[in-house]
C-alpha cells in the first residue's frame, strides 16, 4: 500500500499485521481522489474511523491544508504520520467515533471541514449511520464533501445529505454526498 499521488507519491504505508485495520486500497483511493480532484488543494480534512489514515495522508500528499484523523486506536497511523513527517499538519484524536462526534458538533465546530471521509468498519454501518447522519451536516463547510465508504452488501446511507455520486469497488461502495441543493 502506497501513496497514489503527490509531494509523498510511492511512500509506504504501513498497515501493522494482526490489527484490526482494512486500509482503503490503492484503486479505490485513487477513484475517490480522482473523484474529488483539486477540491483537496487546501482542504481542512476530517478522517473518521482513520485506521493507518491513508485517506487523510492521501489528502495531505494532494496538498490538503490540515487533517483530523479519529479513530478508537490511532497507533497505527501515529506510525505512519510520523515516519511521513506529517505531524504538523495532522491532528490525531484517539477516541470513539461516536462520542467525539457529539462534542464537536457544537457552533464552535460548524463548517470545519471541507472533506470528511469515513471509513467504518463494514460490520458497524448500521451502528454508526444515525450519529453519521446528525453531526456530519453540521460539520461540513459550505461546498464540503463527505466521503463514505461500507461494504457493498450492506452500504452505509446519510439521509442527511445529498448524495452526488455512487460507485462499487467489489467489496467497497463509495458515496460521496454534499449539502442539499448544491
Amino acid at each position: 500500500m502506497r501513496v497514489i499521488a503527490g509531494e509523498l507519491k510511492g511512500q509506504r504505508l504501513v498497515a501493522p499485521k494482526g490489527w484490526k485495520v482494512r486500509p482503503t486500497s490503492d484503486r479505490v483511493r485513487e477513484a475517490i481522489f480522482s473523484a474529488l480532484g483539486d477540491r483537496v488543494v487546501g482542504a481542512r480534512v476530517l478522517d473518521l474511523y482513520c485506521g493507518t489514515g491513508a485517506l487523510a495522508i492521501e489528502a495531505l500528499s494532494r496538498g490538503a491544508a490540515a487533517a483530523t484523523l479519529v479513530d478508537r486506536d490511532t497507533r497505527p497511523a501515529l506510525g505512519n504520520v510520523q515516519r511521513l513527517g506529517l505531524a504538523d499538519r495532522a491532528e490525531l484524536v484517539r477516541a470513539d467515533v461516536g462520542r467525539w462526534l457529539g462534542q464537536v458538533s457544537t457552533p464552535a465546530f460548524a463548517g470545519n471541514f471541507d472533506l470528511v471521509f469515513v471509513d467504518a468498519p463494514y460490520k458497524l454501518a448500521d451502528l454508526v449511520a444515525q450519529d453519521l447522519d446528525t453531526h456530519l451536516p453540521s460539520l461540513l463547510a459550505a461546498g464540503g464533501r463527505a466521503v463514505i465508504e461500507s461494504g457493498a452488501r450492506r452500504p452505509l446511507r446519510i439521509e442527511s445529505l445529498e448524495p452526488l455520486r455512487q460507485r462499487r469497488y467489489g467489496a467497497a461502495d463509495v458515496s460521496i454526498y454534499g449539502e442539499a441543493g448544491e
